[in-house]
């Protein structure tokens, strides 16, 4: 006969002693370990989106450093025209005169514009975000080309994102523009990357 454990409210001890944990109990801890280590160290950088042309765009995107290289980039962008519409990071960490003081893209290594796919790119070109009906771009990317690591000549801390009013043609345009800026128009919108600067005592960050 299969003997089945039930929890005795005087007995705060679970599972009963001499019963080993189940595979269920046993996934459930592991979920909330890692649940509690995301938490705890949330992104490596951030970035708030702000208006330039655009005095209806918002959005906040949430920069994670790989260990092997590159950065994982997710957020949401709202208030664009639906479609697609310029991803950049620039060359200077200046959000004045509607996003114009950011400069041209961040290309440290003195390449042509081109797609992200590109080996021969800028750093900072990232291709095009997709905004839906509703003007929202969801992002979800990664892209080894720039970096979070403070000695890399592609770190990207206090430089800025830019969202374009229009779609980069990744070089492809075939004029001198496309090579430089891919004709992706106007600066709706543009942030600072803020990098964490971490406490391990108080498992605390801040951003600057």
């Amino acid at each position: 006969m299969r003997t089945e454990w039930k929890r005795d409210p005087a007995n705060t001890a679970w599972p009963p002693p001499g019963k080993a944990p189940t595979n269920m109990m046993l996934a459930g801890l592991l979920c909330l370990s890692v649940a509690c280590l995301v938490a705890t160290t949330g992104p490596d950088a951030v970035v708030d989106i702000v208006p330039g042309s655009n005095p209806n765009i918002r959005g906040a995107l949430y920069l994670y450093r790989r260990r092997s290289g590159g950065v994982d980039i997710h957020g949401t962008v709202s208030g664009l025209k639906p479609g697609l519409h310029g991803f950049h990071v620039h060359a200077i960490g200046d959000l004045g005169d509607a996003c114009k003081a950011a400069g041209g893209h961040f290309n440290p290594l003195m390449k042509n514009h081109g797609s992200p796919l590109d080996f021969h790119r800028h750093a900072g070109d990232l291709g095009n975000i997709i905004a839906d009906y509703n003007g929202v771009a969801r992002i979800s990317l990664f892209d080894r080309h720039i970096s979070l690591d403070r000695n890399s000549p592609v770190y990207v801390g206090g430089l800025a994102f830019v969202v374009h009013a229009g779609e980069d043609d990744l070089g492809r345009g075939g004029d001198a523009e496309s090579l430089k800026t891919g004709n992706a128009g106007g600066r709706e919108g543009c942030g600072i990357v803020r990098v964490a600067q971490r406490y391990t005592q108080t498992k605390s960050s801040y951003y600057y």
